[in-house]
């Protein structure tokens, strides 16, 4: 429902097919965006650096494809947007290096990619493994949290920063965003990140909340 909806608010679409959803985390209440995406009927790319989330996922069958490749990832994104295929395609790998790959994109080819957007990591505790940090891999990220969680904690913020920035190129250019209640804006502003309302006041972030804005 909340694709769906943010679809038919967004996009002004009751159809969408064709269209590219972007997100994030496939592990607890996140493990359903593959399944939703396709019964939405758009192209799902959600990005999980846990790949023992991602395997499980596709043994439920939620998850129609994984790759850890992101060339396939696009080229599969491409052909699917064209044949307005329904697709749920589980990236193993940080989403940040995907935002970030969508964003070249849009600046070597003049394409956006991506219709819509969102994230469920973890983000109401991202400095205890809600949230990896892109500049380090899985396991690397995991005993850095655990043998100086000051520096994990400077590396999520860092990544946040990275994060919101590709989002708002791609949201500048006609993305639509929205957060999932899972604190990811409240974080990124913590961090530094551009996320607050031009001309309103610091309580209100740029891109709407799924309660509110999608499903109240």
């Amino acid at each position: 429902l909340t694709v769906l909806n943010a679809g038919r608010r967004y996009l002004k679409a009751e159809d969408l097919s064709g269209k590219v959803f972007v997100t994030s985390g496939l592990g607890g209440m996140s493990g359903a965006q593959a399944k939703a995406a396709v019964i939405a009927g758009c192209v799902g790319i959600i990005a999980e650096v846990d790949e023992a989330a991602l395997l499980k996922r596709h043994k439920q069958g939620w998850l129609m494809e994984i790759s850890n490749n992101l060339d396939h990832c696009i080229a599969r994104l491409r052909d699917a947007r064209k044949k307005k295929i329904a697709l749920s395609l589980g990236y193993h790998g940080n989403v940040v290096d995907l935002w970030e790959r969508l964003v070249y994109e849009l600046d070597t080819t003049g394409e956006l990619l991506v219709d819509l957007g969102s994230d469920q990591t973890s983000c109401h505790n991202p400095f205890s493994g809600g949230y990896y940090p892109v500049q380090l891999g899985f396991e690397e990220a995991k005993q850095l949290l655990s043998t100086n969680p000051g520096k994990f904690r400077t590396l999520v913020q860092e990544s946040l920063k990275r994060h919101v920035a590709a989002i708002n190129r791609l949201a500048d250019k006609g993305m639509f965003f929205w957060d999932y209640g899972n604190a990811f804006l409240l974080e990124a502003q913590r961090a530094g990140a551009d996320v607050e309302k031009r001309g309103a006041n610091k309580t209100e972030f740029r891109y709407p909340s799924y309660v509110q804005h999608i499903m109240g």
